[in-house]
């Protein structure tokens, strides 16, 4: 399984629209970290504002390490923001840290697919990190079942990356139209911050699609080899 040339034929695509995800959204972050906003609020303002118009009054805005490693975190009820958002006056940086005030007021409102997501994290986690080695030995020692529960496994991962979708696509959702509504950016300046995000969206598009690949290989692979 190590070398099979058929993984490539399987996986490549979505590999390659992941590479491809993967630039545009850094391309499309440096373009648009270019481009100033002009009520000239910073990511970290930006955050604040739109948690406290929302009565959100619970959850701290933090500064985080790492390049676009911004994120909510649910149990520490903490937005952290990277260097470049957290700091940042731009149509990207504002875009970003209005994204994941989306993902406090999903939390905030009960947000059913949200909910959903994070009971899945652990699930998911093994699987991501089980399912290999549950298939692999599976083929070693001729065990039918450890090669299916090692390909079960992997489904979880991919029903999580499926669930993931309407989470990302719906806080972006709320970070455009509450940055329009606000004032803290224009209509123009609300249509470059779209672009931001459709770009960040795209990468977790091509990771669902590269997990379904992914799959199938695996159940190919199995069921081939059982001919």
């Amino acid at each position: 399984m190590i070398f099979d040339p058929m993984y490539i034929v399987f996986v490549g695509p979505g590999l390659l629209l992941a590479l491809w995800a993967t630039w545009r959204v850094k391309s499309t972050f440096a373009k648009f970290s270019q481009v100033s906003i002009a009520s000239r609020k910073s990511g970290a303002e930006v955050a604040a504002e739109l948690l406290e118009r929302s009565g959100i009054r619970d959850v701290r805005v933090e500064l985080h390490q790492g390049f676009l490693s911004d994120h909510y975190h649910p149990g520490e009820k903490v937005v952290r923001l990277s260097p470049d958002v957290y700091h940042g006056r731009s149509v990207s940086a504002v875009g970003v840290a209005a994204h994941e005030v989306g993902h406090a007021i999903q939390h905030q409102q009960k947000y059913g697919a949200m909910a959903l997501r994070q009971s899945m994290v652990l699930p998911a986690n093994i699987g991501t990190y089980g399912s290999y080695i549950v298939i692999v030995i599976g083929f070693l020692v001729q065990q039918t079942g450890l090669i299916w529960a090692g390909i079960a496994l992997f489904g979880l991962v991919v029903l999580f990356q499926l669930v993931t979708l309407p989470v990302e696509f719906n806080a972006s959702t709320r970070a455009k139209e509450q940055l329009v509504a606000t004032g803290i950016v224009g209509r123009e300046e609300g249509q470059a911050v779209a672009k931001v995000l459709n770009a960040a969206a795209m990468t977790y598009v091509a990771a669902l699609i590269t997990s379904i690949l992914t799959l199938l290989y695996y159940i190919y692979r199995f069921t081939g080899s059982r001919r």
